[in-house]
Order: structure tokens, then sequence, then C-alpha cells
């Protein structure tokens, strides 16, 4: 009998050291781990004081580097097997989803996922096929994966920010403006940033869009 995948990895209480009201979950790019962007959480966290940080690892050894995780493998680039492996991970992640909303005695309503590189990959794919929807999605220099697929797959449409360096050199910026077409065509509100010069990261500007977008969806949710 195989165990179930169980998601764990770094995370920040709130600031004020109370009940979460908000909970904001990173999922890291491929070859890194939970601790790639945890980091982020004492940056955002002065202006989400009641809000809790988790970032899991991803469930896989990288099988393109001797450490780090993958939520799936990228040797194929090939889109059937891109989608396998996106979906292959959603369970696992959706499993550790309501299991910390558990933890934190919050709904949909007041989760965000903030994926960066194929943790922006997972948290479309996986945010779009949730019954319920979140408060909103952060994603930075990912893709959409299978966008012909979402028009009969999509089960709710929160809010998405996107965010892309236009001198990406492992993500093709042209993957974003792809995002937001499809996205918009499911019928998903969608803000969408290119950033001048910038490659494969997050810079300033990109925390302040985020911080922005974080204000916004929270206190709609």
């Amino acid at each position: 009998m195989t165990l179930p995948i169980q998601l764990d990895g770094p995370r920040r209480d709130p600031q004020t050291g109370g009940k979460p009201e908000q909970l904001v979950v990173f999922l890291h790019g491929l070859g890194a781990d939970g601790n790639d962007l945890i980091g982020l959480a004492p940056v955002l966290a002065p202006l989400f004081p009641n809000a809790a940080f988790v970032s899991p690892d991803a469930p896989w050894p990288c099988d393109m580097a001797p450490m780090g995780r993958q939520w799936f493998s990228l040797q194929s680039r090939e889109p059937r097997a891109l989608f396998m492996g996106a979906e292959g991970a959603r369970g696992p992640l959706d499993a550790f989803l309501a299991q910390e909303l558990e933890r934190a005695g919050l709904d949909d309503s007041r989760l965000a996922l903030f994926g960066f590189s194929q943790g922006c990959m997972m948290a479309l794919h996986t945010a779009l096929r949730r019954p319920r929807p979140i408060a909103g999605v952060l994603g930075f220099s990912g893709h959409l994966i299978a966008p012909a697929r979402l028009a009969a797959e999509i089960k709710s449409r929160p809010p998405v920010l996107l965010v892309h360096g236009d001198a990406d050199e492992i993500v093709p910026f042209g993957a974003m403006r792809a995002a937001e077409q499809a996205l918009r065509e499911a019928g998903v509100a969608v803000e969408a940033h290119a950033r001048p010069g910038l490659g494969h990261g997050i810079d300033q500007v990109g925390l302040e869009l985020a911080a922005r977008f974080l204000q916004r969806i929270f206190q709609e949710a």
C-alpha cells in the first residue's frame, strides 16, 4: 500500500501572535525548496501582520539537479507530459492547502497562492480547478499549463496577478502574454506586468505589485 504524499515546509506565524486572518502559501521553482521563498514572509509581514505564511517543499527530488525539489519533471516539455506532471502534484498540493486552512481556521476566501516559475505553473493549475475560489493567485515568471483544457476544467475564477521579466532566460516572456490571454478568455480577472530588463527572478517592483494585489484581494474577501 502506497502512503499518500504529505507536504510540509517552513512557516511563519502572524506577526501579531494572534489567530491568522489570511494565509499566503509560497510555491517554489524547480530545483529549490520551501526555504527559497519563505524569506519573502518578513518582507510582507509588516503589511499583513495577521497573515500566516507557509512555503511547502515540492513532493519530489529534482531529477535535473543534485539537490532541490520539483513539483514535476521538466525533462520532457511535451504538453501532455507537463499536464500529467502538474496533475500528479495537484492532489498533494490540494491536500496540503486543506490541511493548512484547517490549521488556521480559515476558508478558501482567505487563501492566496504565490508561485514562482514552476510554482507559478502549479499555483495557476491548482487554483483554477479548486471547487471554491481562493482570494487570488500571484504568478511570477511562469506559464499556464494546458490552456486549451481550461474552458472544460475550470471550476473557480480567482483574480490573478502575473509578473514576468522581459529578459527572462529560463521561461520566455511570451508565456505571460499567452497566459493572460487564455485566462481572460476563461473569464478570469488578470493583472499582468512586464518588468523591463529583468531576468528569471522577482525584483523590488514585483514585490510592491504583490503587496498591493494582496491588500486588494484580502480587503475584498
